[in-house]
């Protein structure tokens, strides 16, 4: 089977360190993949002896038994040894003018999408069309939602241009989607380890357990709000813990947490273990019965943290959002609930203060999840169900097993690696050149979130959707005001704009969208649209599709 030169630095393959995030772990993931797919040589493209060092050292931990050599940055005729070069993340373009020189056809680039919601990674894949990338290289897309996106930007960078420059001759690398990885032996928890790990966290043996995995940001990785809220309306006066196994980025955000589980679910008992610690983390993984992750921020691609718990045999609640929507099947594995986000252009704003640096990338990544709702109905009755129904949980978990070992084990995922490279080899030995056809014309690496991103919601808030007051409205003063809650207030509803339409819909009933929105002065009503999101996050409001669309 063909391989890959991969391109090394340890910062991007190593778990250890004081924080640990995704792309780590799936470089990590890929690594031991490689090292156990049988390959007798293994090389690595970096620019220091030390790195070259390393990349061997972190081959043998994995096991592996070949020979091991350096390609210096400096010297990438190299490359075509092994005939493609391995990139963990987009920048295929800096590496194809790298290899302009040498010629085109010397080898292929394979990169691959982690966080496309950066301006560095958004740059990267616009700049694909204007640097010397040919078709037989390739951008892995982890999830169809990233593609979704990626080709968005391509289509909008073609339009300008060919509104600029009169370009009408675009080549595209592949851009195939292969998810990433798990490596499904290392999820077996025996029931011995289960009850000593329960023992050891001083669970009940009446206590039914959900499980966080993840950076511990509001901001930047799952907003917990809803969470939290669905847990205490569905605990029911049964035992329920909570573990969130990750890391507080500071101490103001592990407040903000604490205080927000005091104030939404004070009958839900809270543990939050270090999840930069291996052991820490197995326990957690082995003491619970139920997975919960409800993704809403942009800077996801894929998710890897439900395909770990699917291989431990954990049923699943997750939102139905970016690489969830491709690895967990709803009703089957757990359950995916529905995510509502605003339509186009009305995102122009964050990705304007973004540009100018008047927000940093957490906080606009923050602001477009606090205008990600989830509904909190499909939420709770998830909860319900895999609380209250242990056959449920061991049907969902079993189906999630088997899943997780037959599609997304990485020995599967990596022969897909390599049956890609050996494609982009015969691309490159036989592919003509081809003309492209542009299409819209915004500027494509700073566009509106929830345009590059429409994709990852399940649907997006038209004049139709339905509107409807809930209890929550009454406590939507305090919600508005948690920590977690307050550094959006730019994105926020106003507080009289809100009790129009809380007063609207309590004289009214349920009301249309565009019902609502029309009782706003023309220059508010993008706003006050958006807005609805916002409450519908904060649960003062249920945003539901239009009766015709519903099933």
């Amino acid at each position: 089977m063909p391989h890959a030169t991969i391109f090394y630095q340890p910062d991007g393959y190593i778990t250890a360190g004081p924080k640990l995030m995704g792309r780590q772990a799936a470089g990590v993931g890929f690594l031991r993949a490689a090292a156990q797919s049988g390959a007798t040589r293994l090389l690595c493209h970096t620019d220091n002896a030390a790195s070259a060092r390393h990349f061997s050292e972190q081959l043998s931990q994995h096991g592996f038994a070949g020979r091991s050599g350096w390609i210096p940055v400096d010297r990438p005729a190299g490359l075509a040894d092994d005939g493609c070069l391995y990139l963990p993340g987009p920048n295929l373009t800096d590496s194809a003018w790298r290899r302009a020189p040498l010629g085109e056809r010397t080898y292929s680039i394979c990169g691959i999408t982690h966080t496309t919601a950066s301006h560095l990674a958004l740059s990267a894949i616009t700049d694909l069309l204007v640097g010397p990338v040919r078709s037989w290289d390739a951008l892995i897309c982890t999830s169809t939602a990233v593609r979704d996106t990626v080709r968005y930007l391509l289509e909008n960078q073609a339009a300008y241009l060919r509104h600029r420059l009169g370009a009408s001759r675009f080549e595209l690398p592949q851009l195939p989607v292969i998810p990433l990885g798990v490596h499904a032996d290392d999820y077996v928890f025996p029931d011995e380890e289960r009850i000593t790990a329960r023992q050891g966290l001083d669970i009940g043996s009446d206590e039914v357990v959900l499980l966080f995995v993840g950076r511990l940001s509001f901001h930047a990785k799952a907003h917990p709000q809803q969470m939290f809220t669905a847990l205490e309306r569905a605990a029911k006066g049964r035992r329920v813990r909570l573990i969130q196994c990750g890391w507080f980025p500071n101490a103001p955000i592990e407040a903000a947490f604490v205080d927000a589980a005091r104030v939404l679910c004070p009958s839900i008992t809270m543990h939050y273990a270090d999840g930069r610690d291996a052991v820490a983390r197995r326990e957690a993984w082995a003491a619970a019965d139920i997975f919960i992750s409800l993704s809403d921020n942009i800077q996801e691609t894929f998710g890897l943290t439900p395909l770990e718990a699917m291989a431990a045999g954990l049923p699943v609640i997750v939102s139905d959002w970016d690489g969830y929507k491709d690895t967990v099947r709803d009703s089957i594995d757990g359950f995916r609930i529905p995510s509502l986000t605003p339509p186009a252009p009305l995102g122009a704003d964050l990705a304007q203060r973004y540009e100018n640096g008047s927000d940093s990338y957490d906080v606009y990544c923050g602001l477009a999840s606090q205008l990600t709702a989830f509904d909190p109905v499909a939420l709770e009755a998830a909860c319900d169900r895999l609380i209250g129904d242990s056959d449920s949980r061991k049907k969902m978990g079993d189906a999630g097993r088997q899943r997780a070992r037959e599609l997304y084990d990485w020995s599967t995922i990596y022969r897909r690696y390599q049956n890609l490279w050996g494609e982009l080899a015969e691309r490159r030995r036989t592919d003509p050149d081809f003309f492209g056809s542009p299409v819209t014309l915004t500027r494509a690496d700073r566009p509106d979130p929830f345009a590059a991103f429409a994709g990852y919601a399940t649907t997006r808030l038209s004049g139709d959707h339905l509107v409807t007051l809930l209890d929550g409205a009454t406590s939507l003063a305090m919600r508005r005001n948690l920590a977690m809650n307050t550094f959006a207030k730019s994105v926020q509803l106003q507080e009289a704009d809100c009790a129009i339409i809380l007063d609207l819909l309590r004289l009214s009933g349920p009301l249309i969208v565009s019902a609502i929105v029309e009782r706003f002065p023309a220059n508010r009503r993008p706003i006050v649209t958006r807005g609805l999101v916002w409450l519908a996050k904060m649960e003062a409001i249920r945003i539901t599709p239009p009766a015709s669309t519903m099933i």
